[in-house]
């Protein structure tokens, strides 16, 4: 019954087939050459834009799209902050819908095929910031799950080019940890259940032992990971948010730790009963499939709050 429920969240997860927000007359459907491969994006513009704006990547999960990350799972949350605070957000497509996140024995064909994702985010870099002007000090990246991953992914291998990661219901691949990293701190923020049935909290096997897909660390492991790269305070400064929605069942604590290299943090929202979803959005499959959405803290703000704070100096 498990691996029924497992096939249905690829078919399903975070795609926007069961809910969406009108479209966005200011997002744009687009398209981009990367290693001989036509990838595909949305592009957000806000009606009055920085002269130097801050960029901002939201990465969908294993199975979705950058439009069901855009109108359905945040609400179109981005893209209001956006129109508030003058940035460009995009939302790519991973090919077949997935990211290749550095994860080994992934049956889908961004992993099999090795997609060079890497070298697509790049490109989207380069090409944006040529367009745009982009600040290249506040270019920041958040995701879901496989997108979790990828923002992992790019804090390893693109450092000099990102600020700041927003990994929600992800950890650090096991794989990734062979990657020689260069010692350029990133700041990061991190968002998981303890209760997350696909990436668990815990660390190893993702997705089902009929249905493998890859290994992670754990969700702690993965906080000092980025602690020890950035070299922050190990003394967190602990704070448990205000119990707004008492019918979700979940509760959060925020653990900082501070003082970093290059004024970098890293944070860790513990969300206790918390499943494979995205805080105080969409809740996109039943509770008994991907477990609960928080109520207590807004994804999509408290993650504009700490990328706007954490530009890379």
């Amino acid at each position: 019954m498990f691996l029924i429920g497992f096939l249905l969240i690829a078919l399903v997860l975070l795609t926007g087939c069961m809910y969406k927000i009108p479209n966005d007359p200011h997002t744009y459907a687009r398209t981009i050459l990367s290693d001989d491969l036509e990838r595909t994006y949305r592009i957000h513009i806000p009606p009055v834009v920085d002269s130097s704006p801050s960029l901002v990547f939201v990465l969908h999960g294993g199975g979705g799209t950058g439009e069901g990350m855009e109108r359905t799972l945040t609400f179109g949350g981005f893209n209001s902050l956006a129109n508030q605070y003058h940035f460009i957000v995009v939302y790519p497509d991973g090919l077949e819908k997935n990211w290749n996140d550095g994860r080994t024995n992934v049956t889908d064909p961004a992993h099999q095929q090795n997609i060079d994702d890497v070298g697509f985010f790049r490109t989207l870099i380069d090409n944006l910031t040529n367009e745009f002007n982009i600040d290249p000090h506040r270019i920041y990246v958040t995701g879901i799950s496989n997108g979790a991953m990828m923002a992992y992914r790019l804090a390893f291998e693109i450092p000099e080019k990102i600020a700041a990661i927003a990994p929600v219901a992800g950890a650090i691949p096991t794989d990734l940890l062979e990657y020689n990293i260069t010692d350029i701190p990133v700041s990061v923020c991190i968002m998981s259940g303890t209760h997350d049935p696909l990436v668990p909290w815990e660390g190893g096997l993702v997705g089902t032992p009929r249905n493998p897909r890859g290994t992670v660390i754990s969700v702690p492991e993965s906080t000092l990971f980025w602690c020890n790269h950035n070299n922050c305070s190990f003394e967190p400064d602990s704070t448990v948010l205000p119990d707004n929605d008492s019918t979700d069942h979940t509760w959060v604590q925020r653990d900082i730790y501070p003082q970093g290299r290059n004024n970098t943090e890293v944070l860790l929202y513990t969300i206790y009963n918390g499943g494979h979803t995205w805080p105080d959005g969409y809740q996109y499959l039943p509770k008994a499939l991907v477990g609960r959405t928080t109520h207590d803290m807004n994804a999509n703000n408290v993650i504009w709050e700490f990328f706007s704070t954490h530009p890379k100096e």
